[in-house]
C-alpha cells in the first residue's frame, strides 16, 4: 500500500517527460478539474511541452495555486473558475479562454467526482448530482469546444477522463452509468464531428495514486493493488503521458477509442470501492435457491 497519494509541488515540476521539449508549443489545452490530482498533473505535463494553458474547476484557490506553480516554471496560465454543471458557465468559460488565447486546440474533460456507496442506499440528489456532473457536464463542455471551433473552422481534439466500468465496479454505480455514457456519447459524435476535423478520445484509468483515493474506505483501498495484474496503483503521470499521446501529433489518426490505463484490470480484476460481502469470499449456499 501507498503510504502518500500524490504529487508534492517540486515532484510535479521535476516529472520524467515522455515526449520531446516543444511539442506543444503554439498550442492551448484547456483542462478541467486542474487543480488536484490528475487534472494538475495533466496540466502540468502540457505546459511543460510548451502549451498555453486554461486552467478550470469549482475551486478558485486551488486552481490559483497550480497556476501559480506552473507560472513559476514559465507556463502561461489562463484561470478561469467555472461549475461544469451549469452550461451557461461553461459557454462563457469556452468564450473567455478564445478572448484571452485566441483558440483553444485541446480540451481535457477530466472534472467529475463521486462518493463511494452501496447502489441500494443511493438518495435520488446524491445519484442525479455525479451523473449531472460526470455526463452532462462533460457534454457541455465537449458540445460548447465543438461549437468554438466548427464557428473558427479549426479542427480541435478532445480527450475525456472517464473509469474503467466494462465489469462494473460495485460501490460507485452512478459514476459507472455516468462515464459509460460519456464513452457512447464520445464515440457518437466522433463520427458526426469528424467532417469538422474534431477528434474525441476516452481514457480509462484503473486506480490512481492521486487525493481522490482518500475518499475511499481502507479496506477498499488494501484491497485496490490486488485487483491489476501489475499489483499495484498506477500515477497520474501514466495518465498524463497519455493524454498527449492521443491530443498531440502522435493521435492524429486516432479518434472514437477508450484507452485503458488500468494495470489490466478490465481483462483480469474486479475492483470494490466499498467493503466487499463476505458472500462473495466465503463459501456458502445460497439463502435464494434458484426456482
Amino acid at each position: 500500500m501507498m503510504e502518500r497519494f500524490g504529487y508534492t509541488d517540486d515532484e510535479l515540476l521535476a516529472l520524467p517527460l515522455a515526449h520531446r521539449d516543444g511539442l506543444l508549443a503554439g498550442k492551448v489545452a484547456l483542462v478541467s478539474g486542474a487543480g488536484t490530482g490528475i487534472g494538475r498533473t495533466v496540466a502540468s505535463v502540457l505546459g511543460r511541452l510548451g502549451a498555453k494553458l486554461v486552467l478550470t474547476g469549482r475551486k478558485p484557490e486551488k486552481l490559483e495555486a497550480t497556476a501559480a506553480l506552473l507560472a513559476g516554471a514559465g507556463i502561461d496560465c489562463l484561470v478561469q473558475p467555472a461549475s461544469i454543471r451549469d452550461p451557461e458557465a461553461v459557454a462563457a468559460l469556452h468564450e473567455a479562454a478564445w478572448k484571452h488565447f485566441g483558440a483553444v486546440d485541446i480540451l481535457v474533460n477530466n472534472a467529475g467526482g463521486q462518493f463511494p456507496q452501496a447502489a441500494i442506499d443511493f438518495a435520488p440528489k446524491g445519484f442525479n448530482a455525479v451523473v449531472d456532473t460526470n455526463l452532462s457536464g462533460t457534454w457541455y463542455m465537449m458540445q460548447a469546444a465543438a461549437r468554438q471551433w466548427r464557428d473558427a473552422g479549426k479542427p480541435g481534439a478532445i480527450v475525456n477522463i472517464v473509469a474503467v466500468v466494462g465489469r462494473g465496479m460495485p460501490g460507485v454505480a452512478h459514476t459507472c452509468a455516468a462515464r459509460a455514457g460519456v464513452i457512447a456519447l464520445s464515440k457518437t459524435v466522433a463520427v458526426e464531428w469528424a467532417p469538422l476535423g474534431i477528434r474525441i478520445n476516452c481514457i480509462a484509468p484503473g486506480i490512481i495514486a492521486t487525493e481522490g483515493m482518500n475518499v475511499y474506505p481502507d479496506e477498499a483501498r488494501r484491497d485496490m493493488p490486488n485487483t491489476n495484474l501489475m499489483r499495484r496503483f498506477g500515477t497520474a503521470l501514466d495518465v498524463a503521458d497519455s493524454v498527449v499521446h492521443l491530443a498531440g501529433p502522435s493521435g492524429n489518426f486516432i479518434t472514437g477509442e477508450v484507452l485503458h490505463i488500468d494495470g489490466g484490470n478490465q481483462i483480469w480484476g474486479d475492483q470494490w470501492t466499498i467493503p466487499r460481502p463476505d458472500w462473495f469470499s466465503t463459501p456458502q449456499a445460497s439463502p435464494f435457491p434458484g426456482r
